[in-house]
C-alpha cells in the first residue's frame, strides 16, 4: 500500500500551447475499448446467471461463497486507483526510493486485521461493518459511522474518476468527458446488475491488466536505457537510492519510522475497518479463507510497490539521457508518468493503449468498490433497520437502484470536480481525513469494554474536528506559501495517494524554506501520522467521556464485540509473572455486578439488538472476554 505519494491535480492545457500532443492510434483505442467491453461482459455474465433467483445476500455479499485468491486480488485492486499508478513513480522520480520503505508496514498492517478485526466481524455475521457499532454501542453510533463513511466516499469517488481523466487529456489529448462518461456508465451497469460477485471478478481481471500495463512500461523503458543494471547505477550515482533515514521527528515528511510505523495505522484504517474491504472479507466462504485472503494481499502489495518504484527509477534514468521538454518539466507531477509512457511507447501500436487500460482499470476497480459499498451501507444501515418488512424482491430492486443512483451521483461529482479548480485538491484530501477517526471508533469499541455510546459519539466528533483542523490548516498554509514550482518540485502541493488506496491522507507541503514554528509547525506533521494521531484522539476523548458518564454501567454489552487484547498480551508473560499478577478469570459475577458484562444467557444463547437469529455462545467466549488481570490486594 502506498500512502503519501506526491502528485497534484493537473490543470487543463492552455489553448495557446504550441507543443503537439502524442496521438493515439486506432489499435490503442481498440485496446482501451476492449477493457470496457470485457469488464462489462464479466458483470453482465454474473447478472444474467441465475436472473430471477438472485437474493440480497448474493447481490451484496456474493452469497458468502468467494474463494481466497479472487478476494485477495479484489482487496488489492479496491484502492489501487489510477492516481496511485501515476503517483508512485512520480514520487520515486522526484525524491528517490525512501518511499519504498513503506513496504515495511505491510506485515503488521495486514497481520492485525487478519487476527483481530476479521475474526470479530466474521463471527458476528455482519453485512455492513457499521452493524458492529450498533451491537457494541447503539443505533445512534451506527448511524454516525455510516453517515461519515458515505460523506467520505461520495466526495472521493467523483474526484478519483475525474482527476486521472484530466491528466490523460492534458498529456495525450484523449477526450476528457468521453473517458469520464464511458468509465462511469460501464462501471455503474456492471456494479448495479452483477453485485459484489461481479465487482470482485472484474477486479481480478483489472488487476491483471494493471500489472501487464506497468510491466510493459518497465520492459520497454529499461531496454531503451540499457537494462535494469544501468538504471540502478544511474539512480545510485545521482543519489536516488535512499538508505535508512532514522530521524524520529514526526514532522519530517518521510523517514523510516514515519513510513514503517505511521503507515501501520494507515493500513489499519484501510484494511481493518473500511467497508469496501470488510465487505470482501465477509464474502469469503469461511473465516479461514478471509484470513488467508488478507495474508495473500501482502506479496501482491510488495510486488505493486516494487513495480511502481521501478517505473520511477527507469523514468529518472531515461530523462537523464533524454531531458524533458520545457512543457514536460513544467507539468504537474502526476503527468510525468504519462509523458514518459508516450515518449517510450510511441511507435509501438497498442502499448500506449495497454497502459491507458491499466490506468483506467485502477479507476474502475476503485469506483465499482465505492458504488457497491455505498449501496450496501445505505441498504443495511439506513433503510432496513427502519423498514424491516421489505420483501426480498423489493430489497433487490432497491439495492440495484441504490447502486445506479450512486453511479449517477459519481458522474455528477466528476462534473462538480471539473468546476472546483484548486479546491479539487482539498476534496481529494477529505478521504484521508476521515479514515483515522473511523479507525479510532472501532478500536474504542473493540479494545475498551468500559467505552459507552456517549463516549463513542463525542470521541468520533473530536477526531473529525482534529482531522479537519490539521488537514485544512495544512492546505491553507500550503496555499499561502509563495514557493514557485520547479522541475524538481513541480507543485506547491503533494497529493498523497496509495498503492492500494489513492488519497489515503491529506495534502502536505513538499518542502519549506525555513523550519516552521507555532501552528505552522503543528500543520507540518507528516501525513503518515495523521491516522495514528486522529484515531488516538477518538480513543482518548472517548474513554474520558465514558468514564465521566458512568462507563457501561446499566447497559448490556455483547462480549462477542470485544477483543480481549490485554489477557492475550499477558498470556505471553512467564507463568510466574502471570501468577504474581493473578491473571485469569476474575469472575463472571464480579463483571456482571460492575456492569462490564451482562449476565451469561441461559442455554448458552445471546440475542443481539438486530432481532436476528440468536447467537450461540460457549463458555470460552465469556472466559476469553471476561478474563482480566489484577494485582493482588496485598500488593496494592
Amino acid at each position: 500500500m502506498s500512502v503519501g505519494v506526491s502528485t497534484s491535480v493537473p490543470v487543463s492545457p492552455t489553448s495557446g500551447t504550441s507543443v503537439s500532443m502524442p496521438a493515439f492510434s486506432l489499435v490503442d483505442y481498440v485496446v482501451f475499448v476492449l477493457l470496457l467491453v470485457l469488464s462489462l461482459a464479466i458483470g453482465l455474465y454474473h447478472a444474467c446467471r441465475g436472473w430471477g433467483r438472485h437474493t440480497v445476500g448474493e447481490l451484496l455479499m456474493a452469497n458468502r461463497k468467494m474463494g481466497c485468491l479472487p478476494v485477495a486480488l479484489s482487496l488489492l485492486a479496491t484502492f489501487q486507483s489510477a492516481v496511485a499508478i501515476l503517483g508512485v513513480p512520480s514520487e520515486i522520480y522526484r525524491f528517490g526510493t525512501q518511499y519504498w520503505f513503506l513496504g515495511c508496514c505491510y506485515f503488521l498492517g495486514l497481520l492485525i486485521p487478519a487476527h483481530i478485526f476479521i475474526p470479530v466481524f466474521y463471527r458476528l455475521h455482519l453485512t455492513s461493518a457499521y452493524e458492529y457499532l450498533e451491537l457494541r454501542f447503539n443505533k445512534a453510533v451506527r448511524v454516525c459511522g455510516t453517515v461519515t463513511f458515505i460523506f467520505q466516499m461520495v466526495i472521493y469517488m467523483g474526484v478519483v474518476l475525474y482527476a486521472p481523466s484530466l491528466a490523460l487529456n492534458a498529456v495525450t489529448g484523449f477526450d476528457l468527458w468521453l473517458s469520464v462518461l464511458a468509465l462511469g456508465i460501464v462501471c455503474t451497469i456492471y456494479t448495479a446488475l452483477g453485485g459484489l460477485k461481479a465487482v470482485i471478478w472484474t477486479d481480478v481481471f483489472q488487476t491483471v491488466v494493471m500489472f501487464l500495463g506497468q510491466l510493459a512500461v518497465i520492459t520497454v523503458g529499461s531496454a531503451k536505457v540499457g537494462g535494469l543494471g544501468h538504471v540502478w547505477a544511474v539512480a545510485s550515482q545521482h543519489g536516488r537510492i535512499s538508505g535508512f533515514e532514522l530521524n524520529p521527528d514526526p514532522f519530517v515528511r518521510h523517514t523510516f519510522w514515519t513510513l514503517a510505523i505511521g503507515g501501520v495505522f494507515m493500513m489499519l484504517s484501510l484494511y481493518g475497518v473500511n467497508q469496501a474491504q470488510v465487505q470482501r472479507y465477509l464474502s469469503s466462504r469461511t473465516e479461514k479463507a478471509a484470513v488467508l485472503s488478507c495474508y495473500a494481499v501482502f506479496p501482491f502489495q510488495q510486488v505493486s510497490l516494487c513495480v511502481g518504484s521501478l517505473i520511477g527509477l527507469v523514468m529518472f534514468t531515461y530523462y537523464q539521457e533524454y531531458p524533458m521538454s520545457i512543457q514536460q518539466a513544467q507539468a504537474a507531477p502526476d503527468q510525468f508518468v504519462l509523458y514518459f509512457v508516450m515518449d517510450i511507447l510511441k511507435g509501438l501500436p497498442g502499448l500506449p493503449g495497454l497502459f491507458i487500460a491499466c490506468l483506467f482499470s485502477g479507476s474502475l476497480s476503485t469506483i465499482s468498490s465505492a458504488f457497491n459499498s455505498l449501496a450496501t451501507v445505505t441498504m443495511e444501515d439506513l433503510i432496513r433497520p427502519w423498514f424491516p418488512e421489505f420483501s426480498e424482491a423489493r430489497a433487490i430492486m432497491l439495492s440495484r437502484g441504490l447502486a445506479f443512483g450512486y453511479g449517477l451521483l459519481c458522474l455528477g461529482m466528476a462534473y462538480i470536480s471539473s468546476q472546483m479548480g484548486p479546491v479539487l485538491q482539498a476534496a481529494i484530501s477529505i478521504f484521508g481525513m476521515v479514515g483515522g477517526p473511523l479507525l479510532g471508533l472501532f478500536c474504542l469499541g473493540m479494545f475498551f469494554p468500559c467505552a459507552n455510546p456517549p463516549g463513542a459519539i463525542v470521541g468520533l466528533l473530536s477526531g473529525l474536528v482534529m482531522a479537519f483542523w490539521i488537514g485544512i490548516g495544512s492546505i491553507v498554509t500550503s496555499m499561502g506559501s509563495s514557493m514557485p514550482p520547479s522541475s524538481t518540485n513541480g507543485s506547491n502541493f503533494s497529493l498523497p495517494t496509495n498503492l492500494t488506496v489513492a488519497t489515503a491522507t491529506t495534502l502536505m507541503p513538499l518542502t519549506t524554506v525555513s523550519k516552521p514554528t507555532g501552528l505552522r509547525r503543528f500543520y507540518s506533521l507528516s501525513y503518515l501520522w495523521y491516522s495514528a494521531h486522529n484515531s488516538t484522539t477518538v480513543i482518548v476523548v472517548g474513554l474520558i467521556v465514558s468514564l465521566l458518564t458512568g462507563r457501561m454501567r446499566g447497559r448490556s454489552l455483547n462480549p462477542a464485540t470485544i477483543y480481549p487484547v490485554l489477557p492475550k498480551l499477558l498470556a505471553l508473560l512467564p507463568l510466574s509473572w502471570q501468577k504474581r499478577l493473578h491473571c485469569g478469570s476474575y469472575g463472571q459475577d464480579h463483571l456482571v455486578d460492575t456492569g462490564v458484562f451482562p449476565e451469561k444467557p441461559r442455554n448458552g444463547v445471546l440475542g443481539d439488538s438486530r432481532d436476528k437469529e440468536p447467537m450461540a455462545l460457549d463458555d470460552t467466549a465469556y472466559q476469553g472476554s471476561s478474563s482480566t488481570c489484577i494485582l493482588q490486594e496485598t500488593s496494592l
